[in-house]
């Protein structure tokens, strides 16, 4: 009965408190504002988010590093053969380039082109800008927890 007891009360002790609520659920709506903001600012330029997060995606691995349509798929948490059909809109749209790699004739490489360059330029400045503007708030949130 002891080791019951000191399981209920250990179990109660580690319950969030009402302050750990608020700050989760203050925490997720800045995330959701954020989301909202990026969704419209894509479709403002034109793309839809999940496109622009494609692009986003590939622009951010490192420089000299290949990409693939598997590594897009496991960074916008999606299937492969999603990820392959983004790309087909992609491409279709002329924004990223398959390029065949080199050294293995079964992957499929993933470059931006011009068009993608500029799009996805002008839209990091205006995301970056609003991460700046949700900085104090979301440094404050994460204090809070």
């Amino acid at each position: 009965m002891t080791s019951g007891k000191k399981a209920d009360e250990r179990d109660l002790a580690e319950r969030p408190s009402q302050e750990d609520y608020e700050a989760l659920s203050d925490f997720r709506y800045s995330i959701r504002c954020f989301l909202e903001f990026s969704e419209n600012a894509a479709r403002d330029a034109g793309l839809t988010p999940q496109q622009q997060q494609a692009l986003l995606t590939v622009k951010g691995f490192p420089p000299q590093t290949a990409v693939t349509i598997g590594d897009l798929a496991e960074r916008l948490r999606i299937r492969h053969n999603s990820a392959v059909e983004l790309v087909d809109r992609l491409v279709d749209a002329g924004f990223l380039v398959r390029s065949p790699d080199a050294l293995d004739s079964r992957r499929v490489l993933l470059s931006l082109s011009a068009a993608a360059n500029s799009v996805l330029a002008g839209l990091s400045a205006v995301h970056l800008d609003e991460l700046s503007r949700l900085r104090p708030v979301l440094k404050g949130i994460l204090r809070r927890i």
